[in-house]
């Protein structure tokens, strides 16, 4: 199984956190991302996305089809992602795009073993997978301002 972890790219302050919209620079920054992940990901890929507005703008500038979870919003834990996903069971790639520090806390659980405070920033995507053995590695980590 391989994970990428999109991280929702630059939104607007806001009292309604779920409602925030993306900033022009967000809208930017997705597009430019979105255009990267379509060239890279299989198209037997699982897009989830948090209900967040922030995050399905953000998964909508990857132009396919996606699926907004509960198990990704901003109150979510790393275990209910896990369970969501069916990691590291699933034969597909999966792709979540949402929130920090929550795909900070997943990345560090599937690579250390424990929560940890690890940044993933807004628009960067991390491509995680393991080998036969289950031993989780990084595949690739990109974020908009490399792209083409």
């Amino acid at each position: 199984m391989e994970l990428i972890l999109w991280r929702h790219a630059d939104a607007a302050p806001g009292e309604d956190d779920a409602a925030r919209p993306l900033t022009a620079k967000g809208v930017k920054q997705a597009a430019k991302m979105g255009k990267w992940l379509d060239r890279h990901l299989p198209g037997s890929c699982r897009i989830l996305a948090s209900p967040a507005v922030r995050c399905v703008s953000t998964a909508e500038a990857l132009g396919r089809k996606f699926k907004t979870h509960a198990a990704l919003s901003v109150d979510s834990t790393p275990e209910q992602i896990i369970a969501a996903i069916n990691w590291p069971d699933s034969r597909e790639t999966v792709m979540i795009v949402g929130h920090q520090p929550l795909l900070g806390e997943l990345m560090a659980m599937l690579l250390f073993g424990e929560k940890k405070d690890l940044e993933i920033r807004k628009a960067h995507a991390a491509w995680l997978a393991h080998d036969a053995e289950h031993k989780v590695y990084v595949k690739a980590w990109m974020g908009p301002g490399f792209t083409k």
